[in-house]
């Protein structure tokens, strides 16, 4: 009798065993499924239309390994070389004129052409189509001209461990997705009293993507001519000085991403007039994240100090999708758009619906702003007026926004143009004295601090 109960406890010891695995399998693959799904998700987001960035083709995830990736160029240097007046050219498609691949190369007053064609996006994110390219090693040019005639034909072009010093040179590039200048990668671009233009689609002048770098731009002039080009995007860390930029059928300047835009003593002139990609309202500096995968996500940045903005059509800034910090220091800023807002903050066709507004800290430092404020309710904005900064307009006057906290030194002003709406206000002056309510009143926290 002992021996069958113990039989029949251990058949049910095992049974439980045996149950418990095949529940932990069912989990398993219930997980597995799950996760499956997700991931088909978020390919289809970015892949599809609704998360197209605003230089078109430039959305298109990459191929991610560049080991397969071959560099071709009809002249290749590989070591220390010096060259001066020479030509280099090539027309074939994802072949450049004049591939670096290690030492240090000069060469001066060269003519260098490209025409080809490529559609692939390997000269986006690899320079395999570009006039000009160096993945490895350091390349000095020196005047003379870039003159490139086909898709995705880049100009001059630094990827990963590549390096170029671009001194007193002309770039003109006609068709799309044709940069001037460009990194990726993490290569490094240094460009000193250079003149370029381009006329094609998704053009930008100063333009990078996939993977980075630095880009450091000294005088000279840059236009864009093409739809979906702003004269910078950035996925990258880009400073320019005192340089003339100038966008015509497109925003001024974009940043993508946790990446960055730096201007001083520069004059930005942009007129877009035309929309792109999903792009809804006309803007001159632009931020926002795409989720393509061509830029880390995290805090975008824009700074610029001692330059002229100019708007000619839409807002002067426009956040979504991201979050980022503004800075702003002794600049003249000027919307001749009656209809344009100063700043809007808000969602766009970028991201997941419902989290995809912006978060943004501005910072203005002896600064005069003239214009309304719009933030959404999935959207922040904390607005901080430091050492003698003017703000005229009103803030969030259709009281949606999620939060906004404004602060001002006791050196500060501001003037109100319609009733205003923030949750904190945090005033160096605690009576009042450096806000002109101008027969508005200014709501904090739903209640009007001024009666």
């Amino acid at each position: 009798m002992a021996k069958k109960n113990i039989m029949q406890i251990i058949f049910i010891v095992v049974l439980v065993i045996v149950l418990c695995i095949i529940v932990r399998l069912f989990i398993d693959e219930k997980n597995t499924i799950s996760t499956e799904t997700n991931n088909n998700s978020m390919l289809s987001q970015s892949g599809g239309t609704f998360l197209n960035k605003p230089n078109g083709d430039m959305s298109q995830p990459g191929v991610g390994n560049n080991a397969n990736v071959l560099h071709n160029g009809a002249t290749e240097i590989s070591s220390d070389t010096t060259n001066n007046l020479q030509t280099y050219s090539s027309t074939e498609g994802s072949q450049n004129a004049f591939l670096v691949t290690n030492g240090t190369s000069k060469i001066s007053n060269a003519k260098i052409t490209k025409s080809g064609n490529s559609n692939d996006e390997n000269s986006d994110f690899y320079g395999t189509n570009a006039a000009v390219l160096v993945k490895n090693g350091t390349l000095n040019i020196d005047g003379g001209s870039v003159t490139t005639n086909g898709s995705h034909a880049n100009g001059v072009f630094a990827y990963a461990n590549g390096t170029i010093n671009l001194t007193n040179t002309n770039i003109k590039t006609t068709s799309n997705n044709s940069g001037a200048i460009m990194v990726t990668g993490g290569g490094k671009l240094n460009a000193t009293n250079v003149t370029a233009e381009t006329d094609g689609n998704s053009s930008a002048p100063i333009r990078s993507d996939r993977g980075g770098g630095i880009m450091i731009v000294n005088g000279g002039k840059y236009t864009a001519n093409g739809i979906g080009s702003p004269v910078i995007y950035s996925t990258a860390n880009v400073t320019v000085n005192n340089a003339t930029l100038i966008s015509t059928k497109s925003e001024g300047a974009v940043v993508e991403g946790k990446n960055s835009i730096t201007l001083n003593n520069v004059n930005l002139t942009d007129t877009n007039t035309t929309l792109n990609g999903n792009s809804e309202t006309y803007k001159n500096i632009f931020i926002y994240q795409s989720m393509s995968g061509d830029a880390d996500e995290g805090l975008a940045s824009f700074s610029a100090k001692d330059s002229t903005i100019t708007t000619n059509k839409g807002d002067t800034i426009f956040v979504t999708n991201t979050k980022a910090t503004i800075s702003l220091t002794n600049n003249k800023i000027i919307n001749n758009d009656s209809t344009g807002a100063f700043l809007r903050i808000q969602s766009g066709k970028w991201g997941r619906s419902g989290s995809n507004g912006g978060d943004l800290t501005l910072n203005a430092n002896n600064q005069i702003i003239n214009g309304d404020i719009f933030v959404d309710n999935i959207s922040t904005l904390n607005m901080k007026l430091t050492n003698g900064s003017n703000y005229t307009g009103k803030i969030n006057g259709n009281n949606t926004a999620k939060n906004i906290t404004l602060s001002l030194d006791s050196t500060s002003k501001i003037k109100l143009t319609g009733d205003t709406y923030v949750n904190t206000l945090e005033d160096a002056d605690s009576s009042y004295s450096n806000i002109n309510f101008n027969g508005y009143k200014l709501y904090v926290n739903g209640i009007a601090i001024n009666k």
